[in-house]
């Protein structure tokens, strides 16, 4: 299990406490206190599968509903002792289940989003339908059914008369007696209905005495009229509750043998309440589930302190791949340095926790089995230890249990102690951790260390870039290029007579000079390659949001291009049927007034029918017909493309590979017609398939859903589709799912010849659930 110092120096516990708010059940907060980082790369990667393959089925059904849920762990555990147990525990058992198999409804009718990962989880639900209908003699309070036995059916049925024979008797009281009362109301005293009588009128309402008010005026008295029936009321009372002990002992007996079962299935509520808070925050906060690598990587594109308020946390790119081991970041005091250490360390602890990170897609991270972290002003005041040497003993442990699986953060390694022994230390305690193959990332103020980092393999610097005009850090990690103090030009703005910084600079040695104008180079240079990166990439915002625009009108041209259409075939076929109608009205006056035959009659109908177009769907049962013949060889015309193809073969997902000329398609058999073989041939034409775009070409395809032959044969169809229809980009849709499908997307377009380029589309067009194909 990792150290759990570096969760408390991080504060891990703060960070998990953000999907508290996220969660329903108490299933699911119970099971976030055990949420702690893994080294089970296979279990962390068999999560966030599992939150993928949720967040595709959210968003293609909208989310499942939960409602609270109670804790039933403790009573399971006194039902497993046959103990008492009272009916609302029941109750909160019931409704548990039934919160479970709504939801186990929902992912049974979930559509557009297939779940394999999802579906092994799915799998440990155990079905109690018949434990909910035993069960359902409860409401949500506790209260017991008065179905729940016939005994209390008929208890009920005997205390509700009762009661109104009582409230009769009150009633009756109450107007006889008005001005012997201090209140005109029934009350109750002791379990009983009294009536507040003035003492001076004792005597003239005859009854027991059930209380007295404290100024000894008013006696509350129950009737003598009402002691019988209050009595039986109380009998009745009593052999429901002992009626209801025993319906309680039976369903006792009934349920034990289920215990195992509903604590099964309380713990996958609380797995399924936890996954959803997972994509619940993953959309609040625009975080990412990261690759895991099988190396020693830290691949944060954009990655955010998870808690830094998401409107002033500044994300930065942080790419600790595996050509480096150890990273030394220079640069001011409050630059930012060491919430880059805790970003990095927390993303770490969070993606082996399973738990999404606040960073962009396509980050990476490799699984450490230990991170430790030194980080922070301690003293151990116990001890009497300084802040140098609280620093040094901790370190000490870091260097004895490092290795080659190991993240250590430092920060301000070798601080609080000479300046030149420190940077000493800093190097020998650097050059150990570098030996022993050590991931490393340790900020310092040393300028020695951004010369150490400079000369040794798989080490680099790095700085935290501050805006000298402005005064002020702008927390901005640049990896490659080490800081600098900037203390004399921060003097000369402060007011710093010149004459005192100019001595100041003199006294720096020539190296030193060179290195900071050096790291000055660098430093606007890095700034000028940050400025044009901006530029691109709003440039390239600008033209995706024109062709959002362009492609938006495009489908409302050809929505209302497909719905003239339907109308004008709709009128069509209206007109055909009046004609149709007309036509038997003509044969039938015929019939009445001449003396045609019957067979001349029906061969004249023939002929009028003949006139009338065929638009009516019996055109779809001809086709179907002529296309059962359908065989190898025969010949066929391509709708979309006024062109005689040659069938070739029948696919497995029933498609038809179909040769025109230059051209193999795959076709389903709604795409052509089969031309008839008795009629005699054309002479071939020499005739170029022309590659104009089609109407009825879409710009896109969704694989999402489908198996992978099933992708693949699309995949290839479409991009033979789109070579015909002389396109110059496609986007395919294939989600970010198990990556099988995405996998096989990009394994198609790097082998196929007539693809000249392709990526994942950008962040606000699908990012890595879609790809980008340039056509040669």
């Amino acid at each position: 299990m990792m150290n759990t110092k570096v969760l408390e120096t991080l504060e891990f516990e703060k960070v998990r406490a953000l999907f508290a708010p996220l969660l329903v059940s108490a299933q699911g907060l119970h099971q976030l206190t055990e949420v702690l980082p893994s080294t089970d790369k296979m279990k962390i990667r068999q999560t966030f599968a599992q939150i993928a393959e949720l967040l595709a089925v959210i968003a293609e059904n909208g989310d499942f509903q939960l409602s609270e849920t109670a804790d039933i762990s403790e009573t399971l555990k006194r039902l497993e002792l046959a103990a008492a147990v009272s009916a609302r525990e029941f109750a909160r058992i019931l409704h548990l289940l039934r919160v479970l198999a709504r939801v186990m409804h929902y992912f049974e009718t979930a559509d557009n989003a297939p779940i394999s990962a999802l579906q092994a989880l799915l799998d440990k639900y155990e079905n109690l339908s018949l434990l909910i209908k035993v069960l359902d003699i409860f409401d949500d309070a506790g209260n017991v059914a008065d179905s729940a036995s016939p005994r209390l059916l008929e208890l009920r049925r005997q205390s509700r008369q009762l009661t109104e024979k009582i409230r009769r008797a009150m009633a009756e009281l109450l107007s006889k007696h008005a001005s012997d009362l201090s209140e005109n109301i029934i009350t109750i005293r002791n379990g009983r209905q009294v009536l507040a009588v003035k003492a001076g009128s004792k005597s003239k309402v005859p009854g027991v005495v059930q209380d007295l008010s404290s100024s000894g005026l008013t006696l509350y008295i129950e009737p003598r009229q009402t002691l019988a029936l209050n009595q039986e009321l109380a009998q009745n009372a009593l052999e429901e509750k002992n009626e209801i002990a025993r319906i309680l002992e039976q369903l006792t007996e009934k349920i034990i043998p289920e215990i195992p079962a509903i604590r099964q299935n309380a713990w996958l509520l609380g797995q399924l309440d936890l996954l959803r808070a997972k994509v619940r925050f993953m959309r609040q906060y625009k975080a990412t589930l990261p690759e895991i690598s099988d190396a020693q990587t830290l691949i944060l594109r954009q990655a955010r302190h998870p808690l830094i308020a998401q409107n002033k946390a500044v994300a930065n790119d942080i790419l600790f791949d595996e050509t480096l081991e150890s990273i030394i970041i220079t640069g001011p005091n409050t630059g930012g340095k060491t919430i880059t250490l805790k970003t990095v360390g927390l993303s770490a602890l969070m993606a082996q926790a399973g738990l999404p990170i606040l960073a962009d897609d396509d980050s990476k991270v490799g699984i450490f089995t230990e991170i430790f972290a030194n980080i922070g002003d301690e003293q151990s005041i116990e001890a009497s230890l300084s802040t140098f040497s609280s620093h040094m003993t901790q370190i000490i442990e870091i260097t004895k249990r490092a290795k080659e699986t190991s993240l250590v953060l430092l920060d301000e390694l070798g601080a609080g102690t000479d300046p030149k022994e420190g940077a000493a230390l800093a190097i020998s305690i650097l050059t150990h951790l570098h030996h022993k193959g050590a991931k490393v990332l340790a900020t310092t103020h040393y300028p020695e260390l951004k010369l150490f980092a400079l000369e040794t393999p798989k080490m680099t610097n790095a700085s935290m870039t501050f805006d000298i005009e402005q005064m002020r850090p702008t927390y901005h990690f640049h990896l490659g290029i080490p800081g600098q103090s900037n203390a004399f030009e921060i003097s000369r703005r402060l007011g710093l007579p010149e004459k005192i910084t100019a001595a100041a600079e003199n006294l720096l040695s020539d190296d030193e000079k060179d290195i900071n104008q050096m790291i000055a180079g660098l430093e606007a240079r890095a700034l000028e390659l940050e400025t044009r990166l901006d530029d691109t990439r709003q440039i390239q915002h600008d033209a995706q949001l024109k062709e959002a625009a362009l492609s938006n009108q495009l489908q409302v041209l050809e929505n209302e291009r497909a719905r003239i259409l339907e109308k004008s075939r709709a009128e069509a076929v209206e007109i055909a049927k009046n004609a149709d109608l007309q036509a038997q009205k003509i044969l039938s006056a015929l019939t009445e007034k001449s003396q045609l035959k019957s067979h001349e009659i029906i061969a004249a109908r023939k002929e009028l029918e003949a006139l009338v177009p065929d638009l009516s769907v019996n055109k779809v049962l001809k086709k179907a017909k002529a296309q059962r013949g359908l065989k190898p060889g025969a010949k066929v015309s391509v709708i979309a493309f006024g062109q005689t193809g040659e069938l070739m073969r029948l696919e497995k997902d029933g498609r038809w590979t179909v040769n025109m000329g230059n051209a193999t398609m795959k076709l389903a058999e709604t795409d052509f017609e089969a031309l008839d073989i008795g009629a005699p041939e054309r002479p071939a034409q020499s005739r170029a398939i022309s590659r104009k775009t089609s109407g009825h070409f879409a710009g896109q395809l969704d694989l999402r859903g489908m198996r992978y032959d099933e992708a693949l044969l699309e995949l290839e169809s479409y991009i033979d589709m789109a070579l015909l229809n002389n396109m110059n980009q496609l986007t395919i849709v294939h989600g970010i799912g198990t990556g099988v499908i995405r996998d096989m997307v990009k394994n198609t377009l790097a082998k196929h010849k007539h693809i000249k380029s392709f990526a994942y589309a950008p962040l606000n067009a699908g990012g890595s659930g879609a790809t980008i194909a340039i056509l040669k």
